[in-house]
Parts: structure tokens; C-alpha cells; sequence
């Protein structure tokens, strides 16, 4: 970033669309150089962490307010409240399907490809304490009765302070149902929360400069932590995996987007600065601030976006379905456990319900695992141990897959709303964002 010299005070101030061109280029060099320093230098890249985890804590510092803001605002605006429920029935109708869908595909690929098969590896003499602690965070925190529970506050104040997305959504619907029904009398507060929306975004572009430092320490820890040799011998379920979520995204999403008149490439391409970021830290959290704000530009109304994006992070994570059951069936396969349909359907049926708590943070994929497996006896969860090594390295694509389906979910249900602005979508998708 360059700051203006007094000599240049009087030169034209650079446009929002080349400080986005900018911010872009710097990411991918971030993320490169990143990568470069972890490789060469794994002690100073392992260092670097702190950089990583200090922009993550910068952006879910303000995803509280945004979401609040933005979906208090939006069903307040909405001239119908019984559009909150349609929205919302229709959105986990929607996140229930396809994340299903995604489990399905995931346990099929792992069928096909067998990325286990032959590694004939005994149970007993893996390391089962290396992944004690993700078993105890699965099985204190991950069951469904715990997952509604965690839905409601302790204090309203609370929601804002304690990380989870699924608390602020459930305060901003009741805030926004509340001030919709005072009419006129909160027209005063609905201009003021929609100023305070201004100002939330401003803070989240400021946030956004430091995207950059933030993705460079974060693939500098990674690579200098757990080096690229790690994934060497489980490549097969690496490359799997990745080209399952390729295929997912591109194949199903991209039909869907297709049934629904848009591009997926083209959605993926506008979406380009919010998918390096997640590939830089590894946390579909620190790019749903801009997914919002770009979903908005895109023809989505406030209310949709903010009611099926918060949702989805919770509720539609394909990404993090697909690896569930392709790793758990690799453990399976890695350990001679031959699992019969039925029990391959039960599997199914457990990750269907332990995967609608997870979050879409670093980790939360392999905690739900632990919570899938510690519920199947028939695979054994210190195989868990198998994939610690590499799990990182698949973190990144969980994510990015997470992000994807949630922007083409806001889409597809404002099409299905008859409230989706095509002539915006059109010129988001045609023209990139640093051109428009």
C-alpha cells in the first residue's frame, strides 16, 4: 500500500475498483510469498503465525455487527414478515439437500477411488492421544441437543461476544420482526441502524487492507509447520479430495446455476478476492463480510443475503460434508474395516446431523469427524490420527467449497423469491470487479 505524498495531493485519489485491483494482486503475491518462505525457511514460517491468526480475529470482530446490521435491516425492510419464515423455510429446505447431497457424493468417490485401499495399517499402533483433544471438543460440543442449545444466548449482549454466528442471526430476526411491527415509530431507528451499516462496512474495507499480511503469515505457517512433504503419502486421498470438491462445485453447482441463469465460473470470478483470502487463512469466516456486501451487489436483497448466508455457514458447508464421509471411509479402507451398506448408511445418517453444528473455521471439519466417528464404533477414530498431518492442506478446500455453495444458495433462493435483480447479477458477472 502506498500512501499519497503532499507533491501528489492534488493528483485524482485512486478509484474504489483499482484499490480492489490492487488488494487483489497484493493477496495472490502474499499468498505466494507465503508459501515461498514457509517452504525455504519452515522455522520463520511456522513463526508467522500470529499474523494469520490476528487478521482471522480482525474480521470476526466486526462479522457480529455486519450480520446484526445487515439482517435487522433487511427484515425491517421487508414489506411482508411472512417472507422471514418463506425465506427461511425455503433456505434450510435448500441447505438440507445439498449438503446431503454432498455427503452422498463424498462416500461414493470414496467408494470409487478406495484412497485406503491397501495401506493395511493396525489401529492400535497409531498415536490416538494426537487426536484426544479433537475427540473431547466432538463429544462435548457436538452433540444436537448441545448444537440447539447453543442457538440461544445467555444475555442478548452475549450473542455479540461469544462467536457463534447462529446466536446474532437469532438476536437480528427478532430485533428486525420487532422493529418491522413498530411501523412508523421505528423509522427513525431503522435509518439509524442503516447508518450504522455504513459505518460497520467501512471498518470492514479498513480490516480488508491488512487481508495481504494476514493470508502471507497464515501460508507461511502452514507450509513451514507441516511441510509440503506431509501430504506425500496420502496424496490419493488429497487429490481425491480436492477434485471431488471440483467436480461438485463445478458439475452440481454449476447446473444449478445454470437452471437458475447465471455462470458459475463467472460467480467464482467476481467472488476472487474472497476466495484468496480463504485460501490464504483457511477460514471461510474472514471472507463472509465481503461475500455479504458482494451478494448485495450482485441483486440479492439485505434481508435474503442476511438470513441465508449466517444460516448457511452453520447449515450448508458441502465442502465440509464431502470430506467428512470420503475421509471417514479412509480411515475404514486404511484399516481393513470393511463397511457394509447399512453401516455406510448409518455413517450417512450421523454425519447428516453432527455436520448442521459446524462452523466455517480452521478445525471445524476435523472436530465433526471426531463427533461422526465417536458415534460409529465400526471405524476407528484414532484413525483420525492418519489425516492430522494433511488436514490443514484440506482445510483450504473445505472452505473455499463452504463459500461457493453459500453464494450460489443466496442466489438460487432470491431467484426462487422472485426478488433476485438480474440486471445487477448481469453486470457483477460479465463485467470483473475491478473493471466495473
Amino acid at each position: 500500500m502506498h500512501l499519497p505524498s503532499s507533491a501528489m495531493s492534488s493528483a485524482p485519489k485512486p478509484s474504489a475498483s483499482s484499490r480492489h485491483k490492487a488488494l487483489y494482486i497484493q493477496v495472490i503475491v502474499a499468498v505466494v510469498a507465503g508459501i515461498l518462505v514457509g517452504y525455504f525457511f519452515p522455522n520463520l514460517g511456522a513463526a508467522l503465525r500470529p499474523l494469520g491468526d490476528g487478521f482471522v480475529k480482525l474480521i470476526k470482530m466486526v462479522i457480529a455487527p455486519v450480520i446484526f446490521l445487515t439482517v435487522c435491516t433487511g427484515i425491517a425492510g421487508m414489506a411482508d414478515l411472512k417472507q422471514t419464515g418463506r425465506v427461511a423455510g425455503k433456505a434450510m429446505a435448500y441447505f438440507l439437500f445439498f449438503s446431503t447431497l454432498a455427503l452422498i457424493v463424498g462416500m461414493v468417490v470414496a467408494n470409487v477411488a478406495q484412497p485406503g485401499y491397501g495401506l493395511h495399517i493396525n489401529p492400535k499402533s497409531l498415536d490416538a492421544g494426537s487426536v484426544a483433544s479433537f475427540v473431547s471438543q466432538a463429544q462435548h460440543g457436538h452433540g444436537f441437543t448441545e448444537f440447539l442449545m447453543r442457538i440461544i444466548p445467555a444475555t442478548t449482549a452475549g450473542a455479540f461476544t461469544s462467536g457463534e454466528i447462529l446466536q446474532v442471526l437469532l438476536v437480528a430476526i427478532l430485533f428486525g420482526i420487532s422493529l418491522a411491527q413498530m411501523g412508523r415509530t421505528g423509522e427513525s431507528i431503522l435509518s439509524f441502524f442503516k447508518s450504522l451499516t455504513e459505518l460497520v462496512f467501512g471498518v470492514v474495507r479498513l480490516v480488508m487492507y491488512a487481508a495481504p499480511i494476514g493470508a502471507f503469515g497464515a501460508m507461511a505457517f502452514t507450509v513451514g509447520r507441516f511441510g509440503v512433504s506431509s501430504i506425500g503419502n496420502l496424496l490419493e486421498l488429497v487429490l481425491a479430495f480436492y477434485l471431488t470438491a471440483f467436480l461438485f462445485v463445478c458439475g452440481i453447482l454449476g447446473l444449478v446455476a445454470r437452471c437458475m441463469g447465471f455462470s458459475i465460473f463467472r460467480l467464482i470470478r467476481y467472488l476472487k478476492e474472497e476466495l484468496l483470502i480463504v485460501l490464504g487463512t483457511s477460514s471461510s469466516e474472514s471472507a463472509l463480510p465481503g461475500l455479504i456486501a458482494k451478494l448485495e451487489q450482485a441483486g440479492c436483497p439485505q434481508g435474503i443475503v442476511g438470513l441465508v448466508v449466517p444460516m448457511g455457514y452453520s447449515f450448508n458447508l458441502d465442502g465440509t460434508n464431502i470430506y467428512m464421509t470420503l475421509a471417514a471411509l479412509f480411515i475404514a479402507q486404511a484399516t481393513d474395516v470393511h463397511l457394509s451398506l447399512s453401516e455406510q448408511t448409518a455413517l450417512l445418517l450421523v454425519a447428516m446431523v453432527s455436520s448442521k453444528g459446524a462452523a466455517g473455521v480452521t478445525g471445524a471439519g476435523f472436530i465433526t469427524l471426531a463427533a461422526t466417528l465417536s458415534v460409529v464404533p465400526s471405524v476407528p477414530v484414532a484413525g483420525m490420527a492418519l489425516i492430522l498431518g494433511i488436514d490443514r492442506f484440506m482445510s483450504e478446500c473445505r472452505s473455499l467449497t463452504n463459500l461457493v455453495g453459500n453464494a450460489v444458495a443466496a442466489l438460487v433462493i432470491s431467484r426462487w423469491e422472485n426478488a433476485l435483480d438480474t440486471n445487477k447479477l448481469h453486470a457483477a458477472l460479465t463485467h470483473s470487479p475491478d473493471k466495473t
